[in-house]
């Protein structure tokens, strides 16, 4: 089980005790928000270097040179 330490900010006096049940689960959905979260930014940043280099791909297609596209895109 997992500890939490309370302290009394007048005494200085610590406390560890066990988390609460409800302490738990609030923890665990806080943590499967923040996977959660991440897993989404990474999927977007991975769809947006695919689509850059999709882009860049059209532009070379179209006869651009590297110089050209990096003109463009910069």
């Amino acid at each position: 089980m997992s500890k939490v330490v309370v302290v009394n900010c007048t005494t200085g006096e610590e406390t560890i005790r066990d988390l609460t049940p409800e302490e738990l689960a609030a923890n665990e959905a806080a943590n499967a928000e923040a996977q959660r979260r991440m897993e989404e930014r990474d999927a977007a940043e991975a769809k947006r270097l695919k689509d850059k280099e999709s882009a860049n791909k059209k532009l070379e297609d179209l006869g651009l040179t590297e110089d050209e596209i990096a003109a463009l895109t910069a």
